[in-house]
């Protein structure tokens, strides 16, 4: 989760850091926060950096860039903290301000440092590297035949990212891969659609959030209202899709959350100081109720995904299925700085409403159903299904704080064995086989033949 600090009012965001950073709002970078006095005991510690710094300028072999010191020296002390941390120059940071408006130019992937070993967390529907087959839990080793081993997650974005048309060979290695495996991917606009929608087997409901954004709860409405509208008001459920969905902004997933549960705490945040505990609350007006709900997940699913599958789950409101969520549960805080660059800094974490902190543990689903690939599939993406990256894997990460409540929410209730994806009506786009998508569909079928069992007694 992140906040952004500027002009105006504050805005908070969900995110992981990817080869494009989800969740920065729009906003004026004028306001600066002052910073207390310094104590004695780290006015000498300074001191000691201000010493490295002079003798760094003065006597290193070569004459020295000050900034680059500077901005190196800010890296390093970030790179202490957790993975979430970042500092961006101004390059960075102002592409951010333009990138919650859903365009950029790169390749569609979503990354993470796991084990030391920059990892894919997943790729974006539609995007170039969608397209070029690249998978979650992929290994990047190279980029253009540069290591990726010590480079950072921001210097990674860097070398991923370019101009549309411009192509960048990365070297993958993937569970399965006998060896590593090239992927040349020509770059292009990169243009989230966050919400996607269809109609399964003519009455039941099918919405993909891929990100929340800034318009997500409109195109979210106007969704569903063409689905009711094509079904003649006679919608029998809804599946709602938050598989692969890295976050976004916390307004959207409050705002999605309030569609389904219609009073109660939506999310909590706590941090260090008091004013930095917030909680937000689900309203009646508006509420969905009509129908059984859905929602899937997994192991790509992280922040603001997470806080409305466990919504959802700890209110009761629908069943969560597919597999355990990445499990980030930290607000971050952007701070604009004076010359242009940008602080993302982990300043709290955030709880479901019945007080579990998700951080590093995820949401484990009521119904767990893995996903299974055809065998062909499998043969040529590398074998067996792959373990997604999760925020326990990722170093420095934080280490959750519960208050104690609803821990029986992080068992599952049931898990489903493997089984090859039952044959089922074509879809609109001929979407690939989906084993979870199928049980999700089967799952809202036995909730109407239940319901109507019961009406006849």
């Amino acid at each position: 989760m992140s906040r952004w600090k500027g002009k105006g009012r504050l805005k908070p965001v969900l995110v992981i850091l990817a080869v494009f950073f989800l969740g920065v709002t729009l906003g004026g970078v004028g306001k600066f926060h002052k910073v207390s006095a310094l104590s004695s005991s780290v006015y000498e510690e300074m001191k000691i950096f201000s010493d490295v710094f002079g003798h760094v300028q003065k006597e290193y072999v070569e004459e020295t860039n000050s900034k680059n010191l500077i901005y190196g020296a800010i890296k390093g002390m970030l790179e202490t903290l957790d993975p979430h941390s970042s500092f961006m120059p101004p390059e960075m940071f102002k592409e951010t301000q333009s990138e919650m408006k859903g365009r950029f130019e790169g390749l569609g992937i979503e990354i993470t440092i796991k084990d030391g070993v920059l990892t894919v967390v997943a790729p974006i529907e539609d995007t170039p590297a969608y397209k070029a087959g690249i998978l979650a839990g992929d290994q990047i080793l190279m980029i253009e035949k540069e290591l990726t081993k010590n480079m950072s997650l921001v210097d990674a974005v860097k070398r991923l990212r370019g101009p549309k048309g411009t192509k960048v060979t990365i070297t993958i290695m993937r569970e399965g891969f006998t060896k590593p495996g090239e992927f040349s991917i020509v770059r292009d606009v990169i243009p989230i659609r966050s919400v996607r929608y269809e109609l399964l087997e003519k009455q039941y409901g099918y919405i993909r959030i891929s990100q929340f954004q800034e318009k997500t709860d409109t195109d979210f409405d106007k969704a569903l209202k063409a689905l009711e509208e094509e079904t003649k008001g006679k919608l029998m459920g809804l599946v709602l899709d938050l598989r692969n969905n890295p976050g976004g902004m916390l307004d959207q997933a409050v705002k999605i959350t309030d569609r389904f549960v219609d009073s109660g705490v939506v999310v909590s945040i706590e941090g260090r100081k008091e004013e930095q505990n917030q909680k937000f609350y689900a309203h009646g007006p508006g509420t969905i109720t009509s129908y059984p709900l859905v929602v899937l997940v997994n192991g790509g699913s992280a922040s603001a995904s997470e806080i409305v599958a466990g919504a959802v789950q700890d209110h009761g409101r629908g069943v969560i299925l597919g597999t355990q969520t990445f499990g980030k549960g930290s607000v971050q805080t952007i701070y604009p700085l004076k010359d242009g660059a940008g602080l993302r800094l982990t300043t709290a974490r955030y709880y479901t409403p019945s007080g579990r902190s998700i951080q590093a543990k995820g949401i484990v689903p009521d119904i767990i159903v893995k996903p299974v690939r055809p065998a062909e599939e499998d043969k040529d993406k590398g074998g067996a299904a792959l373990k997604m990256p999760a925020e326990r894997d990722l170093e420095r990460h934080l280490g959750d704080v519960d208050k104690g409540q609803a821990k029986e929410k992080e068992k599952p209730k049931k898990e489903e064995p493997k089984k090859e994806a039952p044959k089922k009506e074509e879809m609109k786009e001929k979407k690939p086989a989906d084993n979870q998508l199928d049980r999700a569909v089967e799952l809202l079928k036995s909730w109407e033949i239940f319901k109507n069992l019961a009406k006849k007694k």
